[in-house]
């Protein structure tokens, strides 16, 4: 079997579990909806500040998001030990890490598409003019942050405090592509709106770096 068909198999499974409930993308939708509701009315910025300040906001928000939605990604192959039967399949080890990514990829791209309204309605930021390369900047800080944090839940998986682990390991690692997503989001967001090509540049290159690192060090985190 082909890497590509084998991610596509565990990404078909991955979606096929969280589409029986949607609990997972539920929970996550609740919850950083609260994010949103609490700091609007606690701060109750004007228009400025919120194009100022709300980028941020909606990153850190997208943070403890995805911290949400990745934890599950492997501790739910310990029911049944079925991460054992996979790593012995004969696929290669990259197609696991690429099908849970792409799967929590989706997964965080639907979120955001529930969440961007809720936000431009509740901090009165028009996103209609900049939809283009705002998606362009969600997919890049997405991609970033379901790289880094799939890896790091595989590994947090094995551990026993593995519900502080990835965090406390997501945190330094990504606040890269969470500054790079910020300012970016910020450029958008000013009058007039532009698109930082220096900030894209280090989204871009973020998920090179991570992404080829993963493809050829997944095998061995895998084993460990």
């Amino acid at each position: 079997m082909t890497t590509a068909r084998a991610a596509a198999t565990i990404l078909g499974k991955e979606l096929r579990a969280e589409f029986r409930t949607y609990e997972l993308l539920i929970s996550t939708i609740v919850f950083v909806l609260i994010i949103f509701v609490v700091f609007s009315f606690a701060f109750d910025p004007t228009t400025a500040e919120a194009r100022r300040f709300g980028p941020g906001l909606l990153w850190i928000a997208l943070l403890f998001a995805a911290s949400l939605m990745l934890q599950p990604s492997f501790t739910r192959e310990r029911a049944n030990d079925t991460l054992a039967a996979l790593r012995l399949a004969p696929i290669d080890p990259f197609a696991i890490l690429a099908g849970k990514l792409l799967a929590n990829l989706c997964f965080l791209l639907l979120v955001e598409l529930v969440l961007l309204p809720v936000f431009s309605v509740l901090y009165d930021v028009s996103l209609g003019h900049v939809i283009v390369p705002l998606a362009l900047v969600m997919l890049l800080g997405s991609l970033g942050i379901v790289t880094v944090g799939t890896v790091f839940a595989g590994i947090a998986s094995q551990a026993r405090m593995r519900e502080l682990l990835l965090p406390m390991l997501l945190l330094p690692v990504l606040a890269p592509v969470l500054i790079a997503a910020t300012e970016s989001t910020v450029s958008l967001l000013a009058d007039p709106a532009e698109l930082s090509r220096s900030w894209t540049f280090v989204l871009v290159a973020f998920d090179v770096i991570f992404l080829t690192a993963t493809w050829l060090f997944g095998g061995y985190l895998l084993e460990e």
